[in-house]
């Protein structure tokens, strides 16, 4: 990547003098360096005084425009995400690559007129960069929230049978339902346990129905079984099951409920996608004003 230098050198008797002076020594004669001229306008420079009270003002004023900028670059970047690798043909100003921008900068003489103050002019780009900075974290912790609550819902549906979400692996079979006695439960099994599971889950309490346990889902870890039983022996079965390894989860089949699960997961997608776009567009512009 090239580095850029802005560079005040000494006055001849013109400006034209002291460039080409810089340029022959810089460039012609050792190759130092490519040159161009940055053009600023005639400024409305004031007094001393008002130059000297300025000047802490400008430095101040420069690192936090130096902060935003970076901060939107970033957060763009950021946004992206596997799209990322376009982040450099993202971050343009006036239409250009930023190279270009420099090396043929121009000041824009309708958002910051020359006839104002240098405090003037300041104190707009202050106001500007300030917005912008506000609006940054407003957008930023929405958009923020909305990715992170969908990564966790997301890393419900992965991972181990220990943690993840058992919606989308049961159905509506594999449970007794609207009994006022039995009850059927989830039970995570580690794969070495599986032929003791077998073998010894009727006998864990009373009041088991025989042969009611099945094989739901399994991971590279653990198999996921249902067991039907009688509700009042539930706890009971639960404590011995602790002490075999055998992890009951808590899970109550609700097909209203699962539906709904599924809808937050499609609900948030939808709203990622509408927000991405505007975000992205947010903060493309609002990098070419600050440059």
């Amino acid at each position: 990547m090239s580095e850029y230098w802005l560079i005040s050198a000494p006055g001849d008797k013109t400006c034209q003098q002291t460039w080409e002076t810089l340029n022959n020594v810089t460039s012609k004669q050792n190759s130092l360096s490519i040159n161009y001229k940055f053009h600023i306008p005639d400024l409305k420079v004031g007094t001393l005084d008002q130059l000297v009270g300025l000047s802490d003002d400008l430095g101040k004023l420069d690192s936090f425009v130096d902060q935003v900028t970076h901060k939107v670059a970033s957060y763009l970047g950021e946004v992206l995400e596997d799209q990322r690798d376009k982040l450099q043909e993202n971050l343009m100003a006036n239409n250009g690559d930023l190279a270009v921008y420099l090396t043929h900068f121009q000041w824009d003489m309708a958002k910051y007129p020359i006839k104002q103050s240098l405090r003037n002019i300041a104190d707009i780009i202050s106001k500007q960069v300030g917005q912008i900075d506000a609006d940054l974290k407003t957008k930023s912790s929405v958009y923020n929230n909305l990715k992170s609550s969908l990564q966790n819902m997301e890393k419900k549906q992965t991972g181990s049978l220990l943690t993840r979400n058992l919606a989308d692996l049961v159905r509506k079979e594999h449970f007794i339902q609207d009994s006022d006695y039995l009850t059927t439960l989830l039970v995570v099994v580690p794969k070495s346990g599986f032929t003791d599971w077998n073998t010894n889950y009727e006998k864990l309490t009373d009041m088991i129905v025989p042969r009611s346990s099945q094989l739901v889902s399994q991971d590279n870890d653990y198999g996921l079984f249902t067991v039907t039983l009688f509700k009042k022996v539930a706890e009971e079965f639960k404590h011995h099951a602790r002490e075999k390894k055998f992890i009951v989860r808590e899970f109550t089949y609700n097909e209203v409920e699962l539906a709904a699960g599924k809808n937050e997961i499609s609900k948030l997608v939808t709203d990622k996608k509408k927000q991405f776009g505007p975000l992205v567009r947010w903060l493309k512009v609002n990098f070419r004003l600050r440059i």
